[in-house]
């Protein structure tokens, strides 16, 4: 499975849409999960129309999305098992963070700093896709993929 990973698209307030490289990419996943920081509803019932599509709310997430989205979930991929949630706090302590939410994952999803991350560690996959639209915390723009199949999980970050 493909999957294509977003956070912190901040849309309508920092960019009027995702860059035509996500609706691109979009074509070619089997499903969308986006880590949080939608701003506004708009974009989340966009891409429910292209995709299925996974996410929880984030910080800066309208009221509206708050009362239709989880903070946190966990999504069953085959025997894959992910964590998702936006993240909070320092962005230096993000990863011990969001490892304190889930127990029994195999990869944690999470944004909020919008700078992007790959790594594993202790058997678990970390993985922040970064933000397609604001790079204020972060060197560019980018977004996740992220691949299952029965031998493995692998994280790939795109920088636009």
């Amino acid at each position: 499975m493909r999957i294509l990973v977003l956070s912190d698209t901040h849309i309508p307030r920092v960019a009027p849409d995702l860059p035509q490289e996500v609706y691109e990419e979009i074509s070619k996943v089997d499903m969308i999960i986006h880590a949080g920081d939608f701003v506004e509803k708009e974009l989340l019932d966009k891409l429910r129309t292209l995709k299925d599509t996974r996410a929880v709310y984030g910080n800066m997430d309208s009221t509206e999305i708050r009362h239709e989205l989880n903070s946190k979930e966990v999504i069953q991929i085959d025997k894959v098992r992910i964590g998702l949630t936006h993240g909070c706090g320092a962005p230096n302590d993000l990863v011990e963070s969001v490892k304190r939410e889930f127990t029994n994952v195999d990869v944690i999803i999470f944004g909020h700093s919008h700078a992007s991350l790959n790594i594993t560690q202790e058997g678990i996959l970390f993985f922040n896709p970064g933000s397609p639209t604001d790079k204020i915390f972060a060197s560019s723009n980018s977004y996740g993929i992220l691949e299952i199949t029965d031998k493995k999980i692998e994280g790939k970050i795109v920088k636009l």
